[in-house]
């Protein structure tokens, strides 16, 4: 049977909220971040957040604390668990930070889930404070002007199936995501894959919009409950098919092999 790759994207797929935004504001520092957002790129934004939470005697343990209670989209840890129970290679591609995820994903007893993490580098230096750092050069080469500059979330899935060529696996890929970033990767999904985009979020629409672009598979969802309804449908139909195309070939084989091992019929006097 042909694997079946799940890739999610994290905010607003997995958990409800922009975990970025959650932080800020749990911890109080909504109002500077609102005035520094105008000045320079998301991703430098939450570094620089990050240092000034630090000077104002924010800890990493109450970072760590925050994101614990972060909402999480009901039944989305349920159908992770029951794809990786499934067999499926579960990755996630997001624009929010390794530590984030990490620490969100260990707190709801799914990490080991996941065989792969792609996402803006993050890490706790020697003073005690979080630094976020960009995936991608900001000159990464995308034109599409719904990638930010620190990451094109389309280039990871070409090189996932890029790495997934050279290993000689025929894998069929699903995509979740909501937000404009999910629209790059989305165009970069083959005819035997499937995009789940959430409706009426920025990629529903940018999908929509452009509809006759998309080879995949095109599959919305509102909520959590219809979300894991439909992923494990998908997984279930692929896992048919592939167990039917299996069963004929195996019936060819042992066809083959019956004729095969038959003695040549003796002439007759």
């Amino acid at each position: 049977m042909a694997g079946i790759v799940v890739v999610f994207d994290f905010d607003k797929t997995i958990i409800d909220l922009d975990s970025d935004n959650w932080v800020i504001d749990e911890l109080g520092a909504t109002d500077l971040f609102n005035r520094l957002l105008p000045t320079m790129p998301w991703n430098s934004l939450m570094d620089r957040m990050m240092k000034e939470l630090h000077d104002q005697g924010k800890t990493i343990d109450e970072i760590e604390q925050v994101l614990k209670r972060v909402p999480v989209i009901p039944r989305v840890v349920a159908a992770i668990k029951a794809a990786h129970t499934l067999g499926c290679d579960l990755r996630i591609v997001s624009d929010a930070n390794v530590f984030y995820i990490e620490t969100i994903l260990k707190h709801l007893a799914i990490y080991d889930c996941f065989t792969e993490i792609h996402t803006n580098p993050g890490y706790v230096d020697d003073q005690g404070k979080l630094r976020i750092l960009p995936h991608h050069d900001f000159h990464h080469g995308c034109t599409f002007n719904t990638c930010p500059p620190n990451m094109c979330k389309g280039l990871v899935i070409e090189r996932i199936q890029a790495s997934l060529a050279k290993e000689d696996r025929k894998q069929r890929i699903i995509y979740l995501g909501d937000g404009a970033g999910d629209f790059c990767p989305s165009l970069k999904l083959k005819e035997h894959d499937f995009v789940m985009p959430r409706k009426d979020f920025p990629v529903w629409k940018l999908i929509n919009d452009n509809h006759d672009l998309i080879r995949a598979e095109i599959h919305g969802w509102s909520d959590g409950e219809e979300q894991e309804h439909i992923l494990l449908q998908i997984i279930k139909a692929i896992t048919i098919e592939e167990n039917q195309i299996l069963s004929a070939d195996c019936c060819k084989f042992q066809t083959i092999t019956v004729h095969e091992a038959l003695p040549n019929a003796l002439p007759l006097p």
